[in-house]
């Protein structure tokens, strides 16, 4: 079977990762002052202006402003009118977290029944988180969005190291493959827009695109006569970011996970402490995805956790191995029960998601960057024993 599939990437700059950013931001802050903190900030920014709003009980006190505007200029606005740090109105609106969601979270409907330390912390919220792993590359992503995301980080690699100083933040990618029987056989179509400032010419940037950003990504051998290359398609990108297209957290949910390719729960990851399982349970389920597909398992690995508030133990959990798996889905559902224990307390200890980790997910993805905990296979030898 021969089908084609596409995912995109933004950058840094694109205006929902700006507040993405400012989101992860904050709460690193909070956290590494007071890491029991719970925190669920959102942000939206416009030209000249960036809201900070949410929910957050702490103990601590930081520098809301001086976050957002540190943000903002590590990002790379630091000129012109229309948005850049030093002349940005910050609004905040922020109040502590609900009485009533507390009393799930603080203790579970397990821990008032008696449970055990890990039947301590409730979910935060109902809802259903997935988890995805796929063999066709070393990260155990797919490729579509392992190339998207890297052209997205090349972009701002050559723009930060000012091998191509004319161009801005902001930016997005794209990248079609085409697949024989679920195997990736050629790159059928890149797709990049990079903001620019007004001195460079078309021919210069897409020339120089090509050289520095897509050649220097994309494997030759997937790259033929036929690829064919958009390389800012609309002929002028000057105007970008917030000043361009307003910006609001949690908005780039596929662009975070993995490129379109499995299911997606809706729940957003950025500004969210890991009491929420919107967050905690999808890196739970990314790591246990990729420990099954590393352990020979299944080629493609996908899984469902779902929660209600208040309560610590997952009220599913489910498998889909496409077909790929060397067990049945059924067996593969009973030994994530046996060897991952799928509480939030439990979740939060093993990937360590107390400490402040957070801002450098909110830009690239999450998933498929070794740096983060969730990307380990250390449960990969013991899954084996499976296979026979």
């Amino acid at each position: 079977m021969r089908y084609y599939f596409t995912s995109e990437s933004v950058t840094e700059g694109h205006p929902d990762k700006v507040c993405d950013q400012i989101s992860d931001a904050v709460l690193d802050a909070v956290l590494a002052e007071d890491e029991n903190s719970r925190v669920a900030i959102e942000c939206c920014a416009t030209t000249g202006m960036v809201l900070v709003m949410g929910e957050l009980s702490t103990n601590c006190y930081v520098d809301i402003s001086r976050i957002v505007r540190n943000t903002v200029k590590e990002i790379g606005y630091t000129h012109g009118q229309g948005f850049s740090y030093n002349s940005l109105a910050v609004i905040t609106a922020i109040h502590g977290q609900s009485a009533d969601i507390a009393l799930g979270v603080d203790a579970s409907m397990e821990r008032k029944a008696g449970g055990d330390i890990a039947d301590q912390i409730g979910a935060g919220d109902q809802g259903m988180m997935f988890g995805y792993a796929v063999a066709e590359t070393p990260e155990l992503m797919p490729l579509t969005a392992v190339l998207a995301q890297k052209l997205a980080m090349r972009l701002a690699q050559v723009r930060r190291t000012g091998l191509l100083p004319y161009l801005r933040p902001d930016g997005k990618t794209q990248v079609t493959v085409e697949y024989e029987d679920k195997k990736p056989v050629r790159v059928d179509t890149v797709v990049v827009s990079a903001q620019h400032d007004e001195h460079v010419s078309q021919e210069q940037l897409k020339a120089d695109i090509k050289k520095y950003v897509i050649d220097e990504v994309v494997d030759p051998a997937l790259l033929d006569g036929q690829t064919k290359y958009f390389i800012n398609p609309t002929g002028r990108f000057e105007i970008g970011g917030p000043e361009g297209d307003s910006g609001l957290t949690g908005r780039k949910i596929i662009v975070d996970t993995y490129g379109g390719r499995c299911a997606h729960g809706g729940g957003a990851f950025s500004g969210k402490d890991s009491t929420k399982v919107d967050r905690s349970a999808a890196y739970m389920a990314r790591y246990i995805c990729k420990n099954i597909v590393a352990a020979g398992l299944a080629y493609e690995c996908e899984l469902q956790l779902a929660y209600a508030i208040g309560v610590a133990n997952p009220v599913s959990v489910f498998v889909n191995t496409y077909g790929t798996g060397k067990v049945s889905d059924e067996e593969l559902v009973r030994i994530v029960k046996k060897h991952f224990d799928l509480r939030p307390y439990a979740i939060i200890r093993k990937l360590g998601l107390r400490k402040p980790i957070f801002k450098k997910t909110a830009a690239y993805g999450h998933f498929g960057r070794e740096e983060f905990p969730w990307e380990q296979t250390d449960m990969a030898d013991t899954l084996r024993q499976y296979l026979s």
